[in-house]
């Protein structure tokens, strides 16, 4: 009898345990639904500010290769970028010497940061590829081609009118 009356205590602590462990897990549950949200703030941005400078927020990271074979226009593309607001972080030169046109290569999985970067450059949206890789650490890299003479940074800006 006595063994019984135990048995009888274990079943009962045992559902006691259950139903607070039910209890707190629908409060948590119930807390998490109906918790304020926090409030999300947009801010207009000009299409000017777009192209030259970068919205506040992340600074993209990104790698300049050359491939184009001439010395020299790595430094003019970390510059220019920079100058843009992106933090260039590392250039070099590309496996190849004989790229022909400039591309930009995401690097994270966000395509559109890519594009942003190709934009500031003015390289055409469709030499943007995305190459994941969790080891570089970067956003994009930027790939030099010869075409090089054609994009953003080695435009004349136009003359100021007096």
């Amino acid at each position: 009898m006595q063994g019984e009356t135990l048995k009888h205590y274990s079943f009962n602590i045992l559902i006691v345990l259950l139903l607070v462990i039910t209890l707190f897990l629908s409060y948590s549950f119930i807390k998490r639904i109906y918790a304020d949200k926090p409030e999300v703030k947009f801010q207009p941005v000009d299409s000017t500010s777009f192209i030259t400078k970068q919205s506040i927020g992340k600074t993209l990271q990104i790698d300049i290769q050359n491939a184009c074979g001439v010395q020299g226009i790595a430094e003019k593309f970390t510059e220019y970028l920079r100058s843009k607001g992106f933090d260039v972080v590392e250039m070099g030169n590309f496996s190849t010497q004989d790229i022909k046109t400039t591309m930009v290569i995401d690097r994270a999985g966000n395509l559109a940061n890519a594009r942003r970067v190709a934009l500031a450059l003015g390289v055409s949206p469709k030499y943007v590829i995305q190459q994941m890789n969790k080891n570089y650490f970067l956003d994009a890299t930027v790939v030099i081609g010869k075409d090089y003479e054609e994009l953003l940074p080695f435009k004349k800006e136009p003359a100021a009118k007096e």
